[in-house]
């Protein structure tokens, strides 16, 4: 399976701030295989000071060139997915979903609003069959470093 689809949990707060009335975050992803492609944001909790919602189906695409940066996600203690969002029209809208450290930290470096939310296990497993197939460590280089007594060594021998 070269994608795997996810809808996405987008948080808004409400705020008692003269400047901002509420914040916006993405605070999960939920596997979404029986969700329609173009299904529209629905809520799916609400309460005085803050309501969620479930939105959309997205497709997490995995690429052998990025293959560096899963396994740096995997391997860390808490593995995410990336969800680059935008405020559209009042509401955050999920733009792109990632499992590579390097292609969330292009998005942050270019002024996107990007959040990491824990990722599913069922996520983890997929994701981890693929770093599985495709990840071959960098080859380690000796490093010589300088030895200051080096040169005596070889002027000390018979």
């Amino acid at each position: 399976m070269k994608q795997f689809p996810v809808a996405v949990i987008i948080e808004m707060v409400r705020l008692d701030n003269r400047w901002v009335s509420e914040k916006w975050e993405a605070i999960g992803v939920v596997p979404a295989f029986d969700t329609a492609v173009d299904a529209p944001a629905r809520s799916i909790f609400a309460d005085d000071e803050r309501e969620r919602f479930l939105v959309g189906r997205f497709e997490l695409e995995l690429f052998r060139d990025e293959v560096d940066n899963y396994h740096l996600n995997l391997t860390s203690p808490e593995p995410r997915v990336f969800v680059m969002w935008r405020l559209e029209d009042d509401f955050a809208k999920p733009t792109a979903l990632s499992l590579s450290y390097g292609e969330a930290a292009r998005w942050l470096d270019s002024g996107e609003q990007c959040d990491g939310v824990p990722m599913p296990p069922e996520i983890a497993d997929w994701l981890g069959d693929f770093v599985n197939t495709h990840y071959k460590p960098a080859a380690r280089k000796k490093i010589k470093r300088n030895d200051p007594f080096r040169d005596q060594a070889k002027e000390a021998q018979p």
